[in-house]
């Protein structure tokens, strides 16, 4: 396809995204309160069609798709759905049991709950790990769509890498600085329509040059090699059902519930009944399209193999070489379309949720709001807003030259790092009646994290050829759940 084309169709993307912004802005100035929670009038039913955009980003679309012919590999087949079975049940607790919680103490960051109940220790290292595994996690959603544009736009011109990164980092910015969660809520839902669309129109092209009727076409997916969903052979395997299914579960609480940025969605609903019901239906329909995503998987390697097309060998690169390369161009301008959305969907709200986090729990603006000026208050936002983006710039700057494997299994190996200490602080608080030596909480936060890098880098010889996937998220949480018990004490 045309550089310029595809240069064109972003800028008027984003056209739409800046009308959407001033259409949830207008009518006055935006305080701090619009920013953070929406002043809490965001239709649940609108939240959770957003969120589906959210939680899948770039990396669910490109990368999920193109995992499904990596045969040998973690994801390979049909297996990523034994992951998100597990994520409705996570969906589950988190509903009944983490957000009761947060509309109860009527929380505007998730990670105060741990001030209240801890300490100012506990409560700081909560939000400085949320900090730490929503920079890499943006970064790593948008440095996969930044390669796609580098590939097909960016290089044709001869414009380095950085100055691609830059400039999308910049439009995200310029739509969110004002509105902020008002504003995200209504583009997810737009981000969220596009990317749908582009994968049911996706697999609707490729039925009907592959001869398939509708009718027909799920017994042909489900006939291919590619359609094995559960894996319960080998416990040593990264696959092993139980061990995907038990990490999707826990994936799913952490780094959905115990996650600033999807929960200051939730808390922007009007009432806990209304965020519940967002978060019910959202798991349900967020399992249909996964499994839509990995049928499409399915359908571009039985395409690649009947028009005897060679892939790249990286499987992140399969779905945007055949559909800018060997697809009709108005496919190829629904696969764009669909690539910015999640792209976007992603990075916006991490950089709203990183802004609100950091606001709240480090520099204490909700406790000060009474102190200060509104203008300083929110001068001192938009600075806090631009070094976030400044941030994620050079964490994609610096995975262009660090990471080889796919996206997918990057996310998630980095969040059973991140995330596993805010599962074990969370979940001590809430199952355990203990005070903690709040001290030492930082200590234990780090020890717990080490351990499991050990641990994974060794496992093979110290279990008997045992690998550790996902589920060294759930390791790690019970690690520091442990670590927080030794200096626990009585109340």
């Amino acid at each position: 396809m045309y550089p310029l084309l595809i240069f064109s169709l972003i800028l008027v993307y984003f056209g739409f995204l800046m009308l959407i912004s001033w259409l949830t802005t207008k009518g006055g100035n935006q305080t701090n309160e619009d920013f953070f929670i929406g002043k809490k009038v965001s239709p649940w039913y609108v939240v959770a069609f957003g969120m589906i955009g959210a939680s899948l980003s770039g990396v669910t679309f490109i990368s999920v798709p193109g995992a499904v012919g990596n045969l040998a590999g973690t994801n390979g087949y049909f297996s990523y759905l034994q992951v998100a079975l597990g994520y409705t049940l996570g969906y589950w607790i988190i509903a009944t049991v983490l957000m009761p919680i947060y509309y109860r103490l009527n929380l505007v960051s998730i990670y105060t709950y741990l001030e209240q109940r801890l300490g100012v220790f506990s409560y700081k290292t909560g939000a400085a790990f949320f900090l730490l595994s929503r920079t890499i996690g943006a970064s790593f959603r948008l440095y996969l769509v930044a390669l796609v544009l580098q590939t097909f736009v960016f290089d044709a011109w001869g414009v380095p890498f950085f100055a691609n990164i830059l400039f999308t980092l910049l439009l995200i910015w310029l739509y969110t600085l004002r509105g902020g969660i008002k504003t995200i809520v209504w583009t997810d839902t737009l981000q969220t329509a596009l990317m749908l669309l582009t994968v049911i129109f996706t697999i609707i092209f490729i039925s009907n040059a592959l001869g398939y009727s509708i009718g027909e076409l799920p017994q042909k997916i489900w006939h291919s090699r590619y359609a094995k969903v559960f894996f319960f052979d080998n416990i040593n395997e990264d696959r092993y059902f139980w061990k995907q299914f038990l990490s999707g579960v826990f994936i799913a609480i952490a780094m959905t519930g115990l996650d600033q940025d999807m929960m200051q969605k939730n808390n922007s609903c009007k009432n806990i009944n209304e965020a519940q019901w967002n978060m019910f239906s959202f798991s349900g329909v967020l399992l249909l399209v996964n499994v839509l995503f990995v049928s499409l998987g399915a359908l571009l390697y039985l395409y690649a193999n009947a028009m005897h097309i060679d892939l790249p060998a990286g499987t992140d690169k399969t779905f945007p070489t055949l559909a800018l390369n060997y697809f009709p161009p108005t496919m190829g301008i629904f696969f764009l379309l669909g690539l910015i959305a999640a792209a976007y969907s992603s990075a916006d709200s991490a950089l709203t949720a990183l802004t609100t986090s950091f606001c709240i729990d480090f520099l204490d603006m909700d406790k000060n709001r009474l102190k200060k000026s509104v203008a300083s208050l929110q001068n001192t936002r938009h600075y806090v807003h631009i070094g976030f983006a400044l941030l994620i710039f050079l964490c994609i700057l610096s995975f262009k030259y660090l990471l080889q494997e796919a996206v997918v299994s990057a996310v998630f190996r980095v969040a059973g790092y991140t995330y596993g200490p805010l599962l074990g602080l969370f979940f001590f608080g809430i199952f355990t009646k203990y005070k903690v030596n709040d001290k030492f909480v930082p200590l234990v936060c780090l020890v717990s994290p080490a351990i499991c890098y050990f641990l994974q880098a060794n496992s093979e010889q110290l279990f008997n050829g045992y690998k550790f996937g996902f589920e060294l998220l759930i390791l790690n949480g019970l690690l520091t759940f442990v670590g927080l018990l030794l200096i626990a004490k009585k109340t």
